[in-house]
């Protein structure tokens, strides 16, 4: 993926008159024509009436922000005007056409950025994998024998496939790390109240973060900008020096037996990247992520409660046969979930979140995003015990930093000898999104 730019190195282009919005829209429908199962809905005539008015606008020396005329797509879970929202189920294939856009499309419209679709996911977002039967199963950029990651597969493939630099996702458990992580690229979970989230399809309402998938950890933070309304027109500098950074390992997490060598490989070699810049790292104990570990090794997940209440309703009917059964099932094992539990885990989420504060103490968090490289799709397909089993490993080191409400990006940190990626994920306590970017972007740069 080398070759492809990132979003504001477009920007340039239209800034500098060498390269336009309306060649980037044609760029990008042109790539898209030779992707599978990426895109759900395509908005051809809304993105080149956008991308036409932006062209004007930097033609004028007006833009109205810097990603202006930029393309992006989202995931099939935020509503888009004149459009259906499918949540990559065939249960909501026929439901109404959206009158409005979500929140953060009508945000990001205002700044000028070109809405060119819908992507595929998990059905009801609601996988680590990013299978689906009804849309296809997007392919991993490096081995299309392997798995996207989900839930937000077709972000993840329209990024790394170059027909947008920026796409939206969500992450209830990892639906952006894991696919970020799974092809190469930076994903940014936000704190859970970073952003406006109607208009978007919801999982589990108390665990439900978004966020985008791209190219560089610059790119993220300019959307960022964009999105809470500040530097809209600047190039966001963000400079840390090492000596002003502290990380964290906790080793119970890193030294896992089920942690594949190449993954562990990779991250010792990044830890020692940052020591040799002259960053602190600490290696210690952070008994809140591990307590939430732990609630998670026990499938004690306040997401899979949620989930089920929200679709009980579908699970009673007959339509629950049109579902994925792979996702039915998953549901289904919450249906006798207790309500007592649901309730000491919600208490025990705002105890451990305000533990996990103080214990980081000004330090962020080291961990891989994932403890193995992408699985390959064809035993997934096979084998409702095989899915269940890849599933729940993918998810297992992001859905802590989900009960914790930790803003946190995944880089790139190097390949398995499959030649298969791997992600060194930075976390910090909720609402520390600013330090988390400043690490990653740090990073990113050795």
């Amino acid at each position: 993926m080398k070759h492809l730019q990132d979003a504001i190195s477009i920007a340039e282009q239209f800034q500098n008159k060498t390269f336009t919005p309306v060649q980037a829209l044609e760029n990008a429908f042109e790539k898209i024509q030779h992707t599978e199962s990426v895109y759900i809905q395509l908005c051809e005539t809304r993105a080149y009436r956008e991308a036409k008015a932006a062209q004007a606008r930097w033609e004028a020396g007006q833009p109205l922000s810097i990603f202006d005329g930029v393309p992006i797509s989202w995931k099939d879970l935020f509503d888009i005007q004149g459009y259906k929202t499918t949540a990559g189920s065939p249960v909501l294939n026929d439901s109404k056409i959206k009158t409005t856009d979500a929140s953060m499309v009508a945000t990001l419209t205002q700044k000028g950025m070109v809405n060119i679709g819908k992507t595929n996911l998990s059905e009801f977002a609601y996988s680590g994998l990013g299978l689906n039967p009804f849309f296809g199963h997007p392919k991993n950029i490096y081995d299309s024998t392997c798995v996207s990651g989900g839930s937000s597969s077709g972000a993840a493939i329209s990024v790394g496939r170059g027909t947008v630099p920026l796409a939206m996702g969500s992450d209830t458990a990892g639906s952006i790390r894991i696919p970020a992580a799974f092809n190469g690229l930076v994903g940014y979970r936000s704190s859970y109240t970073r952003y406006a989230k109607e208009g978007v399809f919801e999982l589990a309402k108390t665990l439900d973060t978004l966020g985008p998938l791209a190219l560089s950890v610059r790119d993220c933070k300019a959307l960022d900008n964009l999105l809470l309304g500040k530097n809209i027109l600047e190039i966001p500098q963000i400079q840390t020096k090492p000596q002003q950074m502290s990380f964290v390992v906790d080793e119970r997490v890193f030294l896992h037996p089920k942690t594949s060598e190449d993954v562990k490989k990779n991250f010792s070699q990044s830890v020692e990247k940052l020591k040799e810049q002259g960053c602190l790292v600490e290696y210690r104990p952070i008994d809140a992520f591990q307590q939430s570990l732990d609630l998670v090794d026990e499938g004690l997940w306040l997401g899979a409660a949620e989930a089920f209440t929200l679709h009980e309703d579908l699970l009673n009917s007959s339509a629950a046969e049109k579902m994925d059964q792979y996702i039915r099932s998953r549901l289904e094992t919450a249906r006798h979930f207790p309500a007592s539990k649901q309730i000491k885990l919600y208490f025990l989420k705002q105890k451990l979140q305000q533990q996990l504060r103080i214990e980081l103490n000004g330090s962020l968090l080291l961990t891989p995003t994932v403890m193995h490289t992408a699985p390959e799709l064809a035993p997934l397909l096979e084998s409702e015990e095989t899915f269940f089993d890849w599933n729940k490993r993918s998810l297992r080191l992001t859905m802590p930093g989900s009960f914790l409400d930790t803003p946190a990006i995944t880089v790139p940190n190097g390949f398995c000898k499959r030649g298969l990626p791997t992600g060194l994920l930075i976390s910090s306590y909720s609402g520390d999104d600013e330090t988390v970017f400043r690490a990653a972007h740090f990073f990113e740069g050795l």
